[in-house]
């Protein structure tokens, strides 16, 4: 049994948090996804995240003092410089969602674990970070792993909605994202959305955004 507490620490050390827990599914076990065969051992997973907070001064310190190389795919890289010594510590196999495809179905698991739920914008929100949660890997493990109490979604008592209505360029509709129209506003006339992240993302009243310069890191990814 993986002990979660020490799991919470070791994360803890890197920004990282514990998400939730979830059982694995039919052709969700390691390698599987991959077109590996399938370890039947792994039967369940823990997925890791992060907040708002914690993660970005963590993998800067890396950064700063050379325990991370910089460039492209720097943060993917740190990801997994971090969580494969946690994934051999409590015996388990780290997958992550910038693996090779075909992907594994990481929104999924989110949902799974009860601690996220579908928002408007098509995002996962969470309880406690709103919007801003991030999803960096996942812990396959052998066995059973105890259920958190699931939470309701925060969308569910917010009448107002603001994150459907603050997108300039109403790139969020009732038939999903328009990264398109997104990405082209963002390189052009969206300077706001550019230095710190995404307008209807910040207009949900759930947590707090990224720093200014974590926002502008993702979303300079994000178009490229």
């Amino acid at each position: 049994m993986v002990d979660l507490v020490d799991l919470d620490g070791r994360l803890a050390d890197h920004g990282l948090v514990r998400i939730g827990q979830f059982a694995l599914a039919a052709g969700e076990a390691a390698g599987e996804a991959a077109g590996e065969a399938a370890d039947p051992r792994l039967t369940a997973g823990i997925l890791v995240g992060n907040g708002p907070d914690g993660m970005w001064p963590a993998f800067k310190a890396d950064l700063a003092a050379g325990r991370t190389s910089p460039g492209k795919n720097a943060l993917d890289r740190w990801t997994r410089q971090v969580v494969a010594p946690i994934a051999t510590a409590i015996g388990a196999t780290a997958v992550y969602p910038f693996d090779e495809p075909p992907y594994r179905p990481f929104v999924a698991w989110a949902i799974r674990t009860g601690q996220v739920h579908a928002s408007p914008l098509g995002l996962g929100i969470h309880y406690r970070f709103g919007l801003w949660m991030g999803l960096r890997a996942a812990l396959l493990v052998a066995g059973t792993l105890p259920a958190e109490p699931a939470t309701p979604s925060p969308c569910d008592t917010c009448s107002l909605r603001p994150c459907l209505t603050a997108c300039p360029v109403k790139a969020f509709t009732a038939d999903g994202f328009n990264a398109a129209v997104c990405r082209k506003h963002v390189v052009g006339q969206g300077i706001a959305c550019r230095t710190a992240g995404c307008l209807a993302r910040r207009a949900c009243p759930v947590g707090h955004s990224y720093v200014a310069e974590q926002a502008a890191f993702h979303m300079k990814a994000f178009i490229g």
